[in-house]
């Protein structure tokens, strides 16, 4: 069980560097009761975050990143893409602007 620990984790921390590459705060967390994590978090909008885990897809052994409301989010071998959505996502809406 260790061994698909640690890959799992693995693939967060891949995640991880790119997306600090893209400047956005991501973070490991392990706990001691429940799977490691990916915690995301603008850090130019601190409420905008996001926990990321890695699992593989019921119907197969290949391994995910999965949102945190249990949807699949992208595949493991593509962290690039996995990143453009997480930092899509984590973006601000843009303000409006009133006309007067």
């Amino acid at each position: 069980m260790k061994v698909v620990s640690d890959t799992r984790v693995g693939y967060l921390e891949e995640l991880e560097h790119e997306l600090d590459m893209q400047g956005l705060v991501a973070r490991v967390v392990r706990t001691r009761s429940g799977p490691a994590f990916l915690r995301v978090v603008n850090p130019e909008a601190a409420s905008l975050a996001e926990d990321v885990t890695c699992a593989p897809a019921p119907e197969t052994t290949d391994h995910y990143f999965w949102w945190s409301w249990g949807e699949r989010m992208h595949r493991v071998d593509d962290v690039g893409g996995a990143a453009l959505k997480l930092a899509h996502v984590l973006q601000p809406l843009p303000r409006e602007v009133e006309v007067p």
